[in-house]
């Protein structure tokens, strides 16, 4: 049963599949293993990005494209739900709606560009889409009457998943709209994640696997090799929108900072090359170490630097202000010692 919800898709390692069931667990009762505000946004932030990554690695590393504009379909996703709940009021059809028209405007946007770019060299079709998105932020930034410009926008969600609807407490927690909130973030992103783990290991996964080993060779065969790709980049694209929305709710706001910015997008390289490219288990991997790092790494080393305030220099390297310093040497020495990622790594060594 187990082994058919994974589409057929095991680890394949024991080192491997510990991980996962630690970070599923820890994932499932983050509201009751790590009580807080803090850590409770954690948790929601590596669901959403799981899903982020696993959408971005069905194009990088399963059919071979380099896309610039993932986060540009993230923020359609978010700013539907905005704009839904804010001209629609407080409701789920308001949200239903918002997710729904944001999956499908990008997977339209996506079609568009697949469209006049996928039939370039991989390079071009790169630079193609970091030209839309980055005038899309632009866009997004100046119409400030329909987006709320750089300033974003608040708006309001069903009071259910609002910290004001209480419910009561449950083994020494208490039980408010947010939790909730959580567990539909949750859920979701965990029904997202089993659907691009059917959709890579079905057959349509298989042939996209033949197209980013050799092109050539898949169109030889018969296979419509830009006809593949522009369903993955749609496919793909509009599992980032679903993912931008479930941000929109967990957030009750939206703004190009938060949604559009190309620092989320090199955050994605990043998690997807330290997980492992190819896999679907690598987003996981790398969504919960980066976020764990961009939230708890400065606390840490503020921790250390404390610790070793008698030791010459430390102190000065280790002060927190130092931690993208740090981020980024962990980044490098991932790459050098897990250059397949830790997944292909763990894999490797079973």
């Amino acid at each position: 049963m187990l082994v058919k919800l994974l589409s057929g898709d095991k680890p394949r390692s024991l080192a491997l599949t510990l991980i996962l069931l630690a970070i599923l667990v820890a994932l499932a009762l983050a509201p009751f293993l790590f009580p807080g505000v803090r850590s409770l946004e954690t948790a929601a932030r590596i669901c959403i990005f799981i899903v982020l990554v696993a959408s971005y690695d069905l194009l990088l590393g399963y059919t071979g494209i380099v896309s610039f504009a993932h986060t540009m379909f993230f923020g359609l996703g978010a700013y539907g739900v905005a704009l839904a709940s804010i001209h629609m009021g407080r409701g789920y059809d308001a949200l239903l709606t918002g997710t729904v028209l944001g999956a499908l405007a990008a997977a339209l946007l996506a079609l568009v560009i697949a469209m006049f770019s996928l039939r370039v060299r991989a390079i071009f079709f790169a630079m193609i889409t970091l030209a839309v998105a980055s005038a899309v932020a632009v866009l997004v930034s100046q119409m400030s009457g329909v987006t709320g410009g750089e300033d974003g926008l608040n708006y309001m969600i069903p009071r259910e998943l609002t910290p004001a609807f209480r419910l009561g407490e449950l083994f020494g927690v208490r039980i408010n709209g947010k939790v909730l909130n959580y567990y539909l973030v949750f859920f979701a992103s965990l029904g997202l994640f089993l659907l691009m783990l059917r959709v890579v290991n079905s057959p349509f996964g298989r042939v996209l696997k033949a197209i980013r080993e050799n092109d050539f060779r898949a169109e030889s065969i018969g296979y419509n090799v830009v006809w593949y790709r522009t369903i993955a980049t749609c496919l793909s694209a509009a599992t980032a929108a679903v993912a931008g929305s479930l941000f929109a709710i967990w957030l009750r706001y939206v703004g190009p900072d938060t949604t559009l910015s190309f620092e989320i997008m090199l955050d994605i390289l990043l998690m997807v090359v330290i997980g492992g490219m190819g896999t679907m288990y690598g987003a996981v991997i790398g969504a919960t170490i980066f976020v764990l790092a961009q939230n708890y790494l400065q606390t840490l080393m503020g921790a250390a630097s404390e610790a070793t305030g008698g030791v010459p220099l430390l102190p000065q390297l280790l002060d927190p202000d130092r931690w993208l310093l740090w981020l980024g040497i962990l980044f490098i020495l991932s790459v050098y010692f897990f250059p397949t990622g830790i997944v292909g790594r763990l894999r490797a060594g079973r």
